[in-house]
């Protein structure tokens, strides 16, 4: 298969036209390339649900399961915006976040006349492939770190809305507000959460806080008892879905891509909080070092010998969304006080068991982020691997984790997690640690 550019779509066009053989041939579209404005798109993370339109399945009967909502499906908006006749872009929304992606190629293979698209999350090394038909695309989700993970997708042009609308729409419950959560409830895997919900008419956002991290921005609906909320970034695919008992209370499913599942539950509780991002990991030495390979493969320490001020050891790995958001933060910090003498050094956990590949990915997203500090490659992404590499923390829980040091390289403090901008947790952190860092500096 070939891609082109989308900038060199005239001239397909233009060929296209030649061997056509006729002056009355029109475009069938008034625009270049995609058709301009909203697309409603579906990922098939259930394998048994995975119909797309047009195809059979096996009994011969047509589902059109993109036209209902369905624990099996997940879907998420975008729109295609044209800044001129010739070029144009993505944009992907997820509550109040949007999310452009230009790193897309349309091309034909050979024995297909429809064009095909290629849209990149290059940030996390996955990209949607899909063909053209007129308003539809088909095609799938794929990350390449994990091992044929291909997730069936489509969209549809002018479909309208992330859910559909069932006749319940103005008969629903009220989600409004702060939960207490519990997922994976009554299993050794059971942990606790905060729903974050805010509900205007039948339209829902919000996150969940846990104490690792938090789930971004969902958006949905709420019809009926029911609550039907999604997120998609290119890294995360997550579906959410509940209903209001009797009582109040909510139960219901989380789904991650292809493959996890589990229930959870909550119950409404506007003074819940969650453990201490600072108690949950603990330095069990004072002081460390570490000599690991940085993104060009040369081996590095930290904390340079030569390094004097402040300095973050931030744990992290390019595949984690909640990483990213934490890496922005400090990216736009330290931008903003140039003069503090804070110096930042990432160590990331990768998916890919070829060092070559990881640390190609550390690479691109260090280019990608125009991230100033150094990044250095601690092995695979689990967290048992980081464990081993980190000997200085009793344990490593949680992508990302930061390691706060003085100006005498002694541990002071460790952050698990990261309570990003969906949350109504960001500015108490981006507060706090814009205090603690300074009363370091101030010492």
């Amino acid at each position: 298969m070939q891609f082109f550019p989308t900038h060199k779509l005239i001239f397909l066009s233009a060929l296209a036209f030649f061997f056509a053989g006729s002056a009355c041939v029109e475009p069938i579209h008034p625009y270049s390339a995609i058709a301009p404005g909203e697309w409603r798109a579906v990922l098939y993370i259930d394998p048994n649900k995975s119909i797309t339109p047009g195809i059979q399945d096996r009994s011969g009967e047509r589902q059109n399961l993109h036209e209902q909502n369905d624990i099996g499906i997940l879907p998420f908006v975008f729109d295609v915006k044209y800044t001129n006749d010739t070029s144009w872009y993505i944009e992907i929304h997820n509550g109040e976040e949007r999310i452009p992606i230009r790193d897309i190629s349309l091309g034909r293979t050979r024995s297909e006349a429809s064009p095909t698209l290629k849209m990149e999350f290059d940030i996390y090394d996955s990209h949607i492939e899909a063909l053209v038909k007129e308003d539809i695309m088909q095609g799938h989700f794929v990350v390449r770190a994990k091992e044929n993970y291909r997730i069936p997708f489509a969209a549809f042009h002018g479909k309208e809305g992330r859910f559909i609308r069932s006749v319940d729409i103005e008969n629903r419950s009220d989600f409004n507000g702060r939960w207490e959560v519990i997922f994976s409830p009554d299993t050794e895997d059971e942990y606790r959460a905060i729903g974050e919900f805010k509900q205007e008419g039948h339209l829902v956002t919000g996150t969940f806080l846990t104490e690792t991290g938090d789930y971004r921005y969902l958006e949905g609906i709420a019809e009926g008892n029911k609550l039907w909320l999604s997120v998609f970034d290119g890294a995360h695919a997550f579906l959410f879905h509940a209903k209001e008992n009797a009582d109040g209370s909510i139960q219901g499913i989380f789904r991650s891509g292809k493959h996890y599942q589990t229930s959870w539950i909550g119950n409404r509780n506007n003074k819940v909080k969650l453990k201490s991002p600072d108690s949950l990991s603990q330095a069990i030495v004072e002081q460390f070092s570490l000599t690991l390979p940085d993104h060009e493969g040369v081996e590095t320490s930290f904390p340079a010998p030569d390094l004097n001020g402040i300095k973050i050891l931030q744990i992290m790995g390019t595949w984690c969304p909640n990483c990213k958001d934490e890496t922005e933060f400090l990216i736009e910090y330290l931008n903003n006080n140039p003069d503090l003498p804070l110096h930042i050094v990432s160590v990331a956990f990768e998916r890919y068991s070829q060092k070559e590949l990881a640390l190609a990915s550390l690479a691109r997203y260090k280019d990608k982020l125009n991230i100033p500090y150094p990044i250095f490659y601690g092995g695979l992404s689990k967290k048992s691997a980081a464990s081993e590499i980190l000997p200085m923390l009793d344990k490593v829980i949680s992508y990302p984790t930061m390691v706060f040091l003085d100006k005498n390289n002694r541990v002071r403090r460790v952050h698990t997690g990261f309570a990003g901008p969906a949350t109504s947790e960001y500015e108490d952190f981006v507060n706090d640690f814009d205090e603690f860092v300074k009363s370091l500096a101030s010492e």
